[in-house]
């Protein structure tokens, strides 16, 4: 039975387990099996580091208080967070990694940063 390589298609010649002909091949493979997983996760990643770099720029001092439309007039989605805190009255932070953002009333958000 003639083999064929999985990416190009040439004959394969050598071990009874090779599945490409060189490395070449067998990242071309990979990538392409890969790609749409990792468009997806590129795609999160960017949204998150962006939010992330919108709270640090409008909290330079740690805390700080800003209005709702200021964050989404930067481009801030609030749909994306890496992590949310609750405190033991029930206020919820969510973080884009150490920068964290809590709701408060009057379209208010109270900007944090995490100590670690």
């Amino acid at each position: 039975m003639e083999r064929k390589c999985l990416d190009c298609g040439a004959q394969l010649v050598g071990r009874a387990d090779k599945k490409f002909c060189d490395d070449a091949c067998r990242n071309n493979y990979n990538n392409r099996r890969n790609s749409a997983e990792n468009s997806y996760l590129r795609k999160v990643n960017a949204i998150l580091k962006r939010n992330r770099k919108i709270l640090e720029t409008l909290n330079p001092g740690g805390k700080t208080k800003v209005k709702w439309r200021k964050l989404v007039g930067e481009g801030f989605n609030f749909d994306y967070i890496t992590d949310i805190y609750e405190t033991a009255s029930g206020a919820q932070y969510r973080f884009c990694y150490e920068y964290g953002y809590l709701l408060l009333e009057n379209d208010d958000v109270l900007l944090v940063k995490r100590k670690y």
